[in-house]
């Protein structure tokens, strides 16, 4: 079973389809922005005022304010525009948050640059985009963080410390080296921040496509369930319309009555026949639908693929002494299982073996192929939440596409249940899939003793 890599966060419903996935972030609403900008004026004029009313230090004043009035101003532009609530597009969050930068690179250009303190705040602005925006404007944030951060170094204005410590200024060597630690700080913050938000996306859309699974198929269950109490329901007014229908043919003597009723009972049995098949398999939730023995079980996950030419499927039931015990019917384990095993069928080269063991104390299941098996670099990566695209798949037994989301989902559904699942390479060749759970968490109680209990 050879894998392919993922893509972090993807569209679901392109994903459902088979379509290549888009990449989906969390976005930016316009009043984060304003309100993050209202911070960022109040926090400048107080340093400001500190600064000129308490510390006496010889700051521009006149520039700073007019730099902390246009940022104000846009503020207002912005709220009066549009309203708070709405989610900003892509470009407008990276021209705004790049205003940012640029407003704040200059009240620090005229303060001292690269030897004012607050330059760490440039990290800010390219920390949020990384979380929030698509790569290539987070990107782009990030790469003017990094050169306004450099620029600073090279202020001509000495940070205005006041004259009791103007003997103290940084060196032009200690400048530097604080701006190169400056520059990493904002990489590997921005970095650590989009990874995060990465995985974040990953996981809500994997898990969100893991709950719809589990919803389709506790849908087709409480269908099985109305399919089987509608042919039991309806079988006493069909015999009892039957019943009628056979006194009017033997009690007319008009051919055309006798016609219209020998129909009636003949229509009546072929709704009987089409019920009876609705309930060959029914799902009623009483304890004797609601379970099923190990080999059905198994049975059930490789009838799917008994077609599929050129692959011979078997199943299997082993364990120790004592009859196999029956399981309850779940339906998010058969999805799961039946996943792997077409997962297992589509690279397997002639074989595809299921295997239901079980003893005393637990019950596995095991799907094993013949096919070339995991790659190292897949293996490492099983189980989380990946979108993959595997070259070479298009046609292929089974006709669907990746397994990295499946593999995701199949796992999160098996875990639900009490399974601890095992990925692994067969010692020869081919991949290995095993689930197994505690015995009491999937064992139905004996059949005969739940009858008599109810």
């Amino acid at each position: 079973m050879a894998r392919g890599l993922d893509r972090p966060g993807a569209d679901p419903a392109q994903a459902d389809r088979g379509q290549a996935p888009r990449v989906l972030r969390n976005g930016l609403r316009a009043r984060t922005l304003i309100a993050l900008r209202w911070l960022a004026v109040v926090g400048q004029t107080i340093v400001l005022l500190v600064a000129g009313l308490v510390l006496d230090f010889d700051v521009p004043y006149a520039l700073c304010f007019a730099l902390i009035a246009l940022a104000a101003w846009l503020n207002v532009l912005l709220m009066i525009a549009a309203g708070g609530q709405r989610q900003v597009r892509d470009i407008e969050a990276t021209a705004q948050l790049a205003f940012d930068i640029l407003q704040m690179t200059a009240m620090l250009f005229l303060t001292g640059g690269g030897a004012n303190p607050f330059a760490l705040l440039l990290a800010a602005p390219a920390t949020l985009a990384a979380a929030t925006l698509p790569a290539r404007h987070a990107l782009s944030l990030a790469g003017l963080a990094v050169a306004m951060t450099i620029a600073l170094a090279f202020s001509p204005f000495p940070v205005p410390w006041g004259p009791e410590m103007a003997s103290q200024e940084p060196t032009r060597l200690f400048i530097l080296v604080v701006t190169a630690a400056r520059v990493l700080g904002i990489i590997f913050t921005a970095g650590y921040a989009w990874y995060a938000a990465a995985e974040n996306v990953r996981m809500q859309l994997a898990l969100d496509v893991t709950q719809r699974v589990l919803a389709r198929e506790q849908r087709l269950s409480a269908l099985g369930a109305l399919a089987a109490a509608a042919a039991h329901e309806l079988g006493t007014p069909l015999a009892t319309i039957t019943v009628v229908a056979r006194e009017m043919a033997r009690g007319t003597t008009d051919p055309v009555t006798r016609e219209d009723a020998e129909l009636m009972i003949a229509q009546a049995q072929r709704c009987r026949e089409i019920l009876q098949r609705l309930g060959e398999t029914p799902e009623t939730g009483d304890a004797v639908h609601e379970r099923m023995s190990l080999l059905q079980f198994v049975q059930e996950t490789i009838d799917p693929h008994l077609s599929v030419g050129g692959v011979r499927v078997e199943a299997v039931v082993t364990g120790g002494p004592g009859a196999a015990p029956d399981i309850w019917r779940m339906p998010e384990v058969v999805h799961a299982m039946t996943s792997i095993v077409e997962n297992a069928v589509d690279f397997a080269k002639s074989e595809v073996l299921v295997t239901a063991r079980f003893d005393e104390r637990s019950v596995m299941v095991e799907v094993r192929d013949d096919g070339p098996g995991f790659s190292p670099e897949i293996l490492a990566k099983l189980g989380e939440p990946y979108i993959t695209s595997r070259p070479g798949t298009e046609g292929g037994r089974t006709g669907h596409v990746g397994m990295g989301l499946g593999f995701f989902i199949a796992k999160t559904l098996l875990e639900r249940t009490g399974a601890v699942v095992d990925f692994r390479n067969g010692r020869q060749v081919g991949a290995v899939v095993a689930a197994r759970w505690p015995r009491a968490v999937v064992e139905a109680p004996n059949l005969a003793e739940t009858l008599r209990g109810t």
